[in-house]
């Protein structure tokens, strides 16, 4: 392997370059709802929820990091078929959610009650993936990192910084939100909403109400898109020019970084997601204790 690409300033340029791709027009459209959508029901497990919803992202993105190209060409190739069982998918998680379904994830003793919730947000974070792939952007730096990667190690290495950029500032919100206790806002306080179509009637929560919402949003958006476009559309006016801004900055925060060598670079990421991995489990084990 050649250490120098893998150690050399790679491993903050793909982290940053991560970041500058989450923030993407048609990355974040996707992603960020889809982030809030499976966190309203778990606000007590934002970290740990965040390292699940990571993980389906990861799905995606890595493989393509890797060199996959197979992946890539389905993503590309396959643009409506993909968005519209995507679009389908998100629309039934909606209509779970509406009729009352709950998706938090699993604590030590409630494992029956919280596999949905695993396969939710794991699916949720898989499409943020696809649909954040089919974005040029996003797609561009993926492949460039396969091309510079020497090996399959160096590639699994910039592959999984380059994630860690894309859910960085999802990390961020999820400590932001322990740290200040929005949960304890006046947004969150327990509401209740009934709706009745004909003989069906249900009492939802105001948390499954927002999740079912924005995850109809999604699937409806992803539908829309996966029918209008043969690809994802090219970026034009505001967004390119957004684009544009965001790769800039990003520049200039790597070339404001590159001092740090990469030797300090590689085991302060593994520290970071040790450190997050942690609060995760400190999370779980509080929650449980809370029931």
């Amino acid at each position: 392997m050649n250490i120098g690409i893998f150690f050399g300033g790679s491993v903050i340029a793909s982290v940053i370059g991560g970041m500058i791709a989450l923030f993407a027009p048609c990355c974040i459209s996707v992603m960020l709802p889809a982030y809030f959508a499976s966190s309203f029901q778990n606000r007590r497990l934002l970290v740990a929820m965040t390292f699940l919803f990571a993980g389906g992202v990861a799905t995606v993105i890595l493989p393509i990091a890797l060199g996959a190209s197979i992946v890539r060409q389905l993503l590309t190739e396959q643009h409506t078929p993909v968005y519209v069982f995507g679009g389908l998918l998100m629309l039934g998680l909606a209509a779970y959610a509406l009729l009352g379904g709950q998706v938090h994830l699993p604590m030590p003793g409630h494992r029956a009650s919280g596999q949905t919730g695993v396969l939710s947000v794991y699916m949720l974070g898989i499409f943020s993936g696809m649909a954040s792939s089919c974005c040029a952007p996003v797609l561009a730096g993926v492949i460039a990192l396969s091309s510079v990667a020497s090996s399959f190690v160096a590639a699994l290495g910039l592959g999984t910084a380059y994630v860690f950029g894309m859910v960085a500032p999802l990390f961020i919100i999820a400590l932001l939100w322990e740290r200040f206790d929005w949960r304890a806002s006046r947004l969150f306080r327990p509401r209740t909403f009934t709706w009745r179509l004909g003989t069906l009637r249900r009492t939802l929560s105001a948390t499954n109400l927002a999740t079912g919402v924005l995850l109809a949003l999604i699937g409806a958006g992803m539908i829309w898109v996966g029918f209008a476009f043969r690809s994802m559309p090219p970026l034009t006016g505001w967004q390119a020019r957004l684009t544009v801004t965001m790769q800039h900055i990003g520049l200039v925060i790597t070339g404001a970084l590159s001092w740090i060598p990469g030797w300090v670079a590689v085991p302060l990421l593994g520290l970071l997601l040790v450190l997050l991995a942690r609060r995760a489990r400190q999370q779980i084990v509080a929650g449980e204790g809370e029931r």
